[in-house]
């Protein structure tokens, strides 16, 4: 029996999971957690698997916990599992965070299979982010520096702080922020901030520790 430990917070798509594990037989729920962080104590080297949501209660990040989880048990196998579209998620469980992520609309026949091959030695990634409808366009319509642009604008930054981060010229802060208006068809920067957070394509609210 595979000993698993289980993370998501919302008790619907919980109570979904635990039936899966344990219809297919090979896997042992040692413990069952909302809070990533909780969970992150009750991890030793008994545990193979931690199935973990990103997004967990008290918005703690399920991937800052899997990273000391990591650090603590190197041979423990993490399939992180979410609902959002934020590139920044996908890349930073790439960077080392899990050893496999999967997306939570794509079905539980393929979060199964992901498990599996991930306990067989594999790192299972999507190669991009999924892409959501942003009014009038895609999401993939952004280019990766306007995306990085609205993080930080979502964030509070002033325009000369971003053009400071970023390498880039005030002005050009400006009009990557109206283009993407313009491209998404919204009547004001408001409405596309609104929009990315609403869909989930940039989390800016998760806490680390």
């Amino acid at each position: 029996m595979i000993s698993t430990i289980l993370v998501e917070d919302d008790l619907y798509i919980q109570k979904h999971f635990v039936d899966r594990l344990a219809a297919d037989g090979e896997f042992h729920l040692v413990g069952v957690f909302r809070d990533a962080f909780e969970a992150e104590k009750h991890c030793d080297a008994t545990v193979k698997l931690v199935l973990m949501d990103v997004q967990t209660q008290h918005k703690h990040s399920g991937l800052a916990a899997a990273e000391r989880i990591k650090k603590a048990f190197p041979k423990i196998k993490i399939v992180a599992a979410t609902s959002l579209v934020d590139p920044q998620v996908l890349q930073r469980a790439k960077a080392g965070a899990a050893d496999s992520l999967w997306y939570k609309d794509h079905g539980t026949e393929e979060l199964m299979s992901v498990v599996k091959r991930t306990l067989a030695g594999e790192k299972v990634f999507p190669d991009s982010s999924p892409a959501i409808e942003m009014e009038g366009t895609m999401s993939d319509k952004f280019s990766p520096r306007q995306l990085d642009i609205l993080r930080l604008y979502i964030k509070g930054f002033t325009y000369q702080e971003i053009a400071d981060k970023l390498g880039i010229s005030k002005n050009g802060v400006r009009w990557n922020l109206d283009d993407m208006v313009e491209k998404g068809g919204f009547e004001s920067r408001e409405a596309l901030v609104a929009t990315a957070i609403e869909n989930k394509l940039m989390v800016t609210t998760l806490k680390d520790e």
